[in-house]
């Protein structure tokens, strides 16, 4: 027998015990937690796990004057391009419309043409979304915040 099992019966009881409009509150406010923390991650230019993203590769001598001085991803983590949203059983995160082929190939580490005349292109594996360490904490303190306010 598992020695938690008293321990998941009562939690599975304290989740039942919230109405389908709590548990939406609850999962759109995990949700909103999470895409802060992931935005600010993004903005960073650091993975999940700590180590900062692999920088842009050089550009051939004989290309335009100037550099990139933009960051990586700088519209990608903005509200508009990362939304989320909750519902009965799920939170969610994810990118929107068509910057969402962009981070897969980011995600994943993917080939792909960055202009329509130019030729596929293997680009370096920079996880954009993931969970961490604070991911996790957030979950649970919002859930253990949410579920001390029942009166069960």
């Amino acid at each position: 027998m598992n020695e938690f099992k008293p321990f998941d019966d009562r939690l599975a009881g304290l989740i039942a015990a919230l109405s389908p409009a709590g548990r939406r509150r609850l999962t759109a406010d995990i949700a909103k937690k999470l895409r802060r923390n992931q935005q600010q991650r993004i903005k960073s230019q650091k993975a999940p796990d700590g180590t900062a993203y692999v920088p842009r590769k050089r550009q051939p001598v004989r290309a335009k004057k100037g550099r990139i001085k933009r960051e990586m991803f700088a519209k990608l983590h903005t509200n508009r391009y990362l939304k989320a949203s909750g519902n009965d059983s799920a939170a969610v995160v994810e990118f929107t419309g068509k910057v969402q082929r962009i981070a897969r190939v980011h995600q994943y580490g993917l080939k792909d043409r960055p202009g329509r005349n130019s030729y596929e292109i293997q680009y370096p594996e920079r996880q954009l979304v993931g969970f961490d360490k604070v991911s996790i904490q957030l979950v649970e303190e919002e859930i253990l915040l949410r579920l001390s306010s029942l009166k069960v």
